[in-house]
């Protein structure tokens, strides 16, 4: 069975990603588009399309051309914007990097899509610099000012004069966030103008914001939720974004008291703190009109916990990187706890069971396919991926497992694909288990995620041991080479890794032996 959405397909304007997100800078030029949550900061609309050309024509001095790849290396601050509508407009693509990422991690996602060019902020600088020794980068700019780097403002010096770029919105590529995908290492998604666009304006029908919303900018907009349904759909909206550089439960509750936030799209384990966290009672959050939940699972009673406390809706959704952000989303009105929502427009899906493949119907259980016009492209230099994630009928296979109901609310119970959610961020086994077989003292490793109510799930390492090493040792050392989410923080010495006859990891027989000893623990308890 296909699962349709309930609202009626949408018409996806033939449009670069820059003229839907500025269609209305023009009308709102003296209202601010972007705030600086700390400092207050402010970029208005008409600020916003008139420095994002100065930008662009300052870039085609340098030689930026269509296809080149830009990179954003900073946190959520107001000119995190700017490149992005700039390189739009020059039919290029930006790639966001974690903020929190190694030089080595760093310089791998440049080398992967090739960036000839990267901004920063004058604390990163020495990671940027030494990273860009080792990849195709040809300038650093750095928001403010730092050694060894070009001062991002000197770009608006430009002339405002850019080329006539034929931009296919189809085909050509306007950002490369990045994704494990349901196994391996990280891949760069590529996301076209159509994906984009057609992913924002999807949102837009679940999600009632508009030019009055204030909107809550704590999560990252190198992360595919922060780049679109964030960032890309309010600035359509024609709403306020508030960010904040950094989590900070403290400082978030009182920026979103001061600011009047009414629209926090947050994470489960941020959720949770609203849920929990006694410090949530000393704040004024009632101008909240709702809450939005994705990029790891939330569990209903937190969800009702949460939205018992706030005294608000409590929007959950579902989607991936390789869908532009979202498929699922709980209308707003019509929310249904426990629920990742309703397909968006012009979004199929369907339920297929794991072992024969088959289309299932409404409560049965399989993997969630999703195909529509959100879709990517496929992933950066990986063909063969790509034709793992998307079948030859154009159907994405999530990895996860999920069932719709009889009124066609979706409901996802387990994964499938191998990756590890913690605070909602992606962490790769096969990265981790990378970094500890180059421990001379480890023979063999195989990474799985557990339980963790606050952070979601924690990579857990296994190893076998060829020297002399001690748990906290091993962490240590994964620590000191990877970006903090992705710290290993358990540790237990095996004799062997359960693998198949090819050599493949077994982790389902690791992750349910480890289920059965919490349960045995608990039990016994």
């Amino acid at each position: 069975m296909i699962f349709r959405s309930p609202y009626p397909d949408i018409v996806v304007p033939d449009t670069p990603l820059h003229t839907l997100i500025l269609s209305r800078a023009a009308e709102l030029a003296e209202k601010p588009a972007l705030v600086d949550g700390p400092s207050g900061r402010t970029l208005t609309y008409g600020q916003l399309a008139g420095a994002s050309r100065l930008i662009a024509s300052s870039l085609v001095r340098r030689g930026f051309k269509k296809g080149d790849v830009f990179a954003i290396y900073s946190p959520n601050i107001p000119e995190y914007a700017l490149p992005i509508l700039a390189v739009s407009m020059l039919g290029g693509a930006c790639t966001g990097i974690n903020p929190l990422y190694t030089a080595e991690e760093l310089a791998f996602q440049l080398n992967d899509t090739g960036a000839t060019f990267l901004v920063t902020i004058p604390l990163f600088m020495d990671k940027a610099i030494e990273a860009a020794k080792h990849s195709k980068v040809r300038e650093i700019f750095v928001y403010g000012e730092a050694e060894g780097a070009t001062p991002f403002v000197s770009l608006l010096a430009g002339d405002g004069q850019i080329p006539d770029v034929q931009i296919n919105p189809y085909d050509d590529v306007v950002a490369i966030p990045y994704s494990s995908g349901t196994t391996g290492l990280p891949k760069g998604v590529m996301l076209t103008h159509r994906s984009l666009v057609a992913n924002i304006l999807q949102a837009g029908y679940p999600l009632p914001t508009n030019d009055d919303d204030k909107v809550l900018a704590v999560l990252p907009f190198y992360h595919i939720y922060g780049l679109t349904i964030i960032l890309g759909l309010s600035l359509f909206k024609g709403s306020t974004i508030v960010t904040l550089p950094r989590f900070d439960l403290e400082q978030a509750l009182q920026i979103t008291q001061d600011q009047g936030i009414t629209v926090a799209p947050l994470v489960p384990p941020i959720i949770v703190a609203l849920a929990k966290h006694p410090i949530v009672d000393r704040f004024d959050l009632s101008k909240i009109k709702f809450i939005g939940s994705g990029a790891a699972p939330l569990g209903d009673n937190v969800e009702r916990a949460a939205t018992a406390r706030v005294g608000t809706a409590l929007v959950q959704g579902y989607g991936m990187t390789e869908t532009s952000a979202a498929t699922h989303i709980n209308p707003v009105d019509k929310t249904r706890s426990g629920s990742v929502g309703v397909l968006l427009p012009s979004t199929l899906c369907k339920i297929v069971d794991l072992e024969t493949g088959t289309d299932l119907g409404p409560r049965q259980q399989g993997e969630i396919c999703v195909r529509g016009p959100q879709i990517m492209k496929g992933y950066l230099n990986r063909p063969d991926a790509t034709r793992n994630m998307i079948d030859y009928a154009g159907w994405l296979h999530t990895g996860d497992v999920g069932y719709a109901d009889d009124d066609g609310y979706f409901f996802v119970v387990d994964r499938v694909k191998e990756l590890i959610k913690y605070n909602g961020l992606q962490v790769a086994p096969a990265e981790l288990e990378a970094v500890l077989l180059a421990n001379p003292a480890i023979a063999d490793a195989a990474v799985i995620p557990v339980p963790d109510e606050s952070a979601g799930e924690l990579p857990k390492a296994f190893v076998v041991l060829k020297g002399e090493t001690t748990p906290d040792e091993i962490m240590a050392f994964v620590a000191e080479r990877v970006a903090p989410h992705k710290k290993v923080r358990l540790v237990e010495i095996v004799e062997t890794i359960p693998k198949s006859a090819s050599g493949k990891i077994l982790r389902r027989v690791l992750i349910e032996q480890e289920r059965a000893k919490v349960a045995s623990a608990a039990g016994g308890a």
